[in-house]
């Protein structure tokens, strides 16, 4: 009888091939590993440092109950990259399935309010509010940021990151038959203001620094 799976163990998959193929499930423990890596025997993860796992290794989800009440806000950005001739048929809106820009924008923002449901972890939250914009930094180039607010006792990362992504996929999908070989790349929290940790501020480059102070300057003016 095989032994039965605990947090803070590891298995691993051997031997995986097509259907009807053997399968071998055979164990790893965290003390095997450490050993191996020359960390001793029986040395733990610092599962402390990381508060999605209690200290046996179990996942849980963090109890924030106790966390004050803030506004609290977050930033991400990603990028799309395409042949030129694509980035032309969505600004001139020729894409067949409609008006590019705006069908990512709206799945963007509805998949903030999905966040928990895609990613097991996560806080379910009542947003304050969420945005999602672009800009052409090269005919074949699409910036994509998003901007999560929520007044809570959790951040609005994850939603900024999901944000971006789906809003990303979205194009994809809406232009996937005229270019196969876009790429999304560059996915990644810009800022979050509010909570223990306070504030943080991705360092960028001066052309993309100007580029996001333009972008936040178009926002504050369109409120």
């Amino acid at each position: 009888m095989g032994r039965l799976y605990r947090p803070s163990e590891s298995w691993k998959v051997r031997g995986l091939g097509s259907v009807g193929m053997p399968i071998t499930l055979y164990h790893v423990s965290y003390a095997s590993r450490a050993a191996a890596r020359g960390t001793g025997s029986g040395t733990r993860f610092p599962m402390s440092e990381l508060t999605h796992f209690d200290d046996q290794g179990a996942s849980r989800m963090v109890h924030v109950g106790e966390k004050p009440v803030t506004a609290r806000m977050a930033r991400a950005e990603a990028r799309v990259v395409m042949r030129a001739e694509t980035g032309q048929v969505i600004r001139d809106r020729r894409a067949a399935k409609g008006d590019v820009l705006e069908v990512a924008r709206l799945a963007g923002i509805m998949a903030t309010k999905q966040t928990d449901k895609l990613i097991p972890l996560c806080h379910s939250l009542g947003l304050d509010g969420a945005t999602v914009d672009f800009e052409w930094t090269a005919p074949g180039e699409l910036q994509i940021e998003s901007e999560v607010r929520v007044t809570g006792r959790t951040g609005v990362e994850m939603e900024a990151l999901t944000a971006v992504s789906v809003a990303a996929l979205t194009v994809y999908d809406m232009c996937k038959a005229i270019d196969r070989e876009m790429e999304i790349q560059q996915i990644r929290l810009i800022e979050k203001q509010g909570g223990k940790s306070g504030h943080f501020l991705r360092e960028l480059s001066p052309v993309a620094a100007v580029s996001q102070s333009d972008a936040a300057t178009a926002r504050n003016e369109a409120r």
